[in-house]
């Protein structure tokens, strides 16, 4: 619990010292999404995931993969999170898509801060918020949306083969991904992860929205 605690209050001061930028919206739509902080436990179900003495005994982060039924990003790894309704805070949207895609409800003690903009090739400025979620048990991903929930220990952000970078004719700049377990995760899930890891675990306030996305993340 102390050591929960500890990184809590970590993430905490690191994001008051972090100045989170913000992308103009124009023509593209407004979306949030919950980085959420949970204690580590069982349901990360990934091949060949290592074991971290220290952080996995403390943090993990809520991932969903979508459903794969889904017209767009089907199957994906993503964090919880969706459109901002009308008259919705960045903050209070991804609180709702939360506890809409997972059933954890939290209130708005659990806002911790936010991380960059992103703007996604999809047409979307994402705005990370960084949420604790503490236990976060019973957990029960939204059905026909959220094929499943993982608990991804803090720790697999800090392997030394993270990020993942790779130059495409497409574009100038690298497509990032994030290893997990024996697979990866791309931008701009993969975006945030990175961030997360290098301001709120690492203390370096890092900046990613010059980094691109794999093709099939566009649509």
């Amino acid at each position: 619990m102390r050591r929960s605690q500890a990184l809590r209050a970590q993430v905490l001061q690191r994001l008051r010292q972090f100045e989170a930028q913000p992308l103009d919206i124009a023509s593209r739509r407004a979306a949030a999404v919950a980085v959420a902080i949970a204690d580590a436990g069982q349901g990360a179900n990934l091949d060949g995931l290592p074991r971290h003495e220290h952080w996995s005994r403390s943090a993990a982060l809520l991932l969903t993969q979508r459903a794969a039924g889904l017209r767009s990003h089907a199957g994906q790894w993503a964090l919880p999170g969706g459109r901002i309704d009308a008259g919705e805070t960045p903050e209070q949207a991804a609180l709702r898509e939360l506890a809409e895609e997972t059933g954890l409800a939290l209130d708005a003690s659990a806002v911790l801060g936010r991380l960059d903009d992103f703007a996604t090739r999809s047409g979307y400025v994402i705005t990370p918020v960084v949420l604790w979620a503490g236990p976060a048990r019973r957990l029960r991903p939204q059905c026909g949306e959220v094929a499943s929930i993982h608990r991804i220990p803090a720790a697999e952000l800090l392997r030394a083969d993270a990020p993942m970078l790779e130059t495409t004719r497409h574009s100038e700049h690298p497509v990032l991904r994030m290893p997990i377990g024996t697979r990866w995760i791309a931008a701009p899930t993969a975006a945030v992860l990175y961030q997360f890891r290098e301001v709120c675990l690492l203390g370096r306030p890092t900046r990613v929205v010059h980094f691109d996305q794999p093709e099939f993340a566009w649509r």
